[in-house]
């Protein structure tokens, strides 16, 4: 009886606590590398950082381009003579095209 007794007590004592133990450093490598874990944050802040510095490049492009294009539409004959030149590299005589790199 004392046997039994001592073997469930053991058993108590070791096993329960080595599970528990396994359970827990199952569950914390998967809060540290899992699909979804700190590792997977930190990669997911970095592109969504990366993201919204290519978004406010694209914004001012955007901003850029709708001004010009308002300038078009109400007939703005200087915006229409520089693109002419630029696109076409042509001017008057005597006259020097020097191109930009903005455009």
């Amino acid at each position: 009886m004392r046997i039994k007794t001592s073997l469930a007590r053991s058993f108590t004592v070791l096993v329960v606590p080595a599970i528990t133990l396994t359970v827990l450093m199952y569950f914390g490598s998967y809060l540290l590398w899992g699909e979804r874990g700190l590792n997977a944050l930190e990669d997911a802040q970095a592109r969504l950082g990366v993201l919204q510095q290519r978004l406010s490049v694209l914004q001012g492009r955007r901003s850029t381009l709708v001004h010009r294009i308002a300038l078009m539409e109400r007939g703005d004959d200087d915006l229409v003579e520089e693109l002419a030149r630029t696109r076409l590299m042509d001017g008057a005589p005597h006259q020097v095209s020097i191109p930009r790199q903005g455009n």
